[in-house]
């Protein structure tokens, strides 16, 4: 769901309307604490996608900044200035995508993995289509939130923007 939502004009505009109200719209109590909950699960999954191929890292970090946005200024911020983290929120955000080097690593994992499981553990002719064509979605989604990267991996090119 998140690869079509991200990559289509219309889920654009839906993940900027999540993310980036203004943070008058903060939340409170029960729902406060469950949209911290979900946030911070959104970020471990998000973390761990950073190592693990077939675990989105972006739609995950997108989630908890929705989640942050409606319930934690602080928690928002420090999710968007976050050293490691934060390059991917911001990146998605103002179009950017990926950088090349983690387009470049990504699909080399993805097919790696799934090759290998398609190759050698999957003996069933369905899942294995199945296992190409989600390489092949996700690949293909790779490529397009990313269309239109030039320069972006040249030291200087970081931050948040200020033209927002």
């Amino acid at each position: 769901m998140w690869f079509c939502l991200s990559s289509c004009r219309a889920g654009k505009i839906l993940i900027s309307f999540f993310i980036k109200p203004t943070m008058e719209k903060q939340t409170r109590g029960v729902k406060r604490i469950f949209l911290l909950c979900i946030g911070w699960l959104a970020v471990g999954l998000g973390s761990a996608g950073i190592f693990l191929p077939l675990l989105p890292t972006t739609p995950f970090l997108l989630l908890a900044a929705a989640c942050f946005v409606r319930s934690s200024k602080r928690f928002y911020d420090w999710l968007l200035n976050h050293r490691l983290l934060g390059s991917f929120v911001r990146d998605y955000l103002s179009g950017r995508g990926f950088p090349r080097r983690v387009q470049i690593v990504s699909i080399l994992l993805l097919w790696l993995t799934i090759g290998t499981s398609a190759v050698f553990f999957v003996k069933i002719t369905w899942v294995r289509l199945l296992l190409l064509f989600i390489a092949i979605a996700v690949t293909w989604h790779i490529r397009v939130v990313s269309r239109g990267v030039s320069g972006h991996d040249q030291p200087g090119n970081q931050g948040v923007d200020s033209g927002d």
